[in-house]
């Protein structure tokens, strides 16, 4: 069974395996990209300290197999981000991306205007997940992206979203 539940404290080891790996399979085991984010060892924290942030996990049989989470992205508390969305290998394709994403959008309606993200063309399935899902790819990043080294951009406006 899938649960999609709020990030705790004893899924950290294990959401950063999974992002650790999904990283090194598409090539984004480098500077630049969340594989050298501070916060990537301790998400719970790091989201759970400010109200604007979330990070979802989804647990299938009581196994961590992916998750993602929204902040913001620059101070106007304008546009959120989203991120960190890996799922693990053995879950891709089975639909638990689109609940996340509903569920990590349905809390940035609350508190953002637009929601951005950024990733890298490798993750080709990925842009065609977000396009299907209402994002627009966008020419290059916005102002302020800390993640410098990803080639492929998308946004979306909030208040189009049919949640809440």
């Amino acid at each position: 069974m899938n649960t999609i539940r709020p990030i705790e404290r004893r899924d950290n080891a294990a959401i950063e395996r999974i992002i650790r790996e999904c990283l090194i399979e598409f090539g984004g085991n480098r500077e630049g990209l969340a594989w050298a984010d501070d916060s990537l060892r301790d998400l719970y924290t790091y989201y759970n300290s400010a109200a604007n942030r979330a990070y979802w996990i989804i647990e299938v049989d009581g196994q961590v197999l992916g998750g993602c989470g929204i902040a913001a992205f620059d101070e106007t508390q304008q546009i959120c981000e989203l991120q960190k969305m890996y799922l693990s290998a053995a879950i891709r394709g089975q639909g638990v991306a689109a609940e996340l994403l509903d569920t990590a959008l349905a809390f940035a309606k609350q508190h953002y205007r637009k929601c951005y993200l950024e990733t890298l063309l490798t993750m080709q399935a990925a842009g065609r997940f977000y396009v299907k899902h209402g994002f627009s790819p966008l020419d290059g990043p916005l102002a302020g992206s800390e993640h410098y080294a990803c080639d492929a951009w998308y946004i979306r406006d909030l208040h189009e979203l049919n949640i809440l």
